[in-house]
């Protein structure tokens, strides 16, 4: 099976059942091998008082690459933590993108760190914490 030739994975499935991410217009580019790439176009219902885009979406917009590379092998894997850096603001018309790659694992732990970026400028630095539950889905 493959979505523009790109090999689906586990982490397809998880994101194809995601309707918080998709009803933001979070798009899945990539997600494999413990790295994973997604984008989202900043709209006018995202932005704060002060007309910059609400950290919160930027949190999740790299929490979903987050969530898309720590099961793009395959076991459930759920965040066990995470903290985010604002480094730019952003505003409404911004697409951004969020890359995550897997830094280390050791048994059901793991470490990935999120980069989130406007225009190549880096806008955000993520780093989550995972753990891996089990084989099936969360109850």
């Amino acid at each position: 099976m493959a979505r523009d030739n790109v090999a689906l994975n586990a982490a397809h499935a998880m994101f194809d059942r995601d309707t918080a991410s998709k009803s933001l217009g979070i798009e899945l580019l990539e997600a494999a091998d413990g790295r994973a790439t997604v984008r989202m176009r900043v709209t006018g219902e995202m932005v704060n008082g002060h007309a910059l885009t609400h950290g919160g979406y930027v949190f999740l917009l790299a929490d979903t690459a987050f969530a898309c590379a720590c099961n793009s092998r395959g076991p459930v894997t759920v965040a066990a933590g995470a903290d985010i850096t604002f480094l730019r603001p952003t505003t409404a018309g911004d697409i951004l993108t969020a890359y995550a790659v897997e830094r280390v694992t050791n048994g059901r732990s793991g470490i990935y760190d999120v980069t989130v970026t406007r225009d190549g400028e880096v806008v955000a630095e993520f780093r989550g914490r995972s753990r891996t539950i089990g084989e099936g889905r969360p109850a």
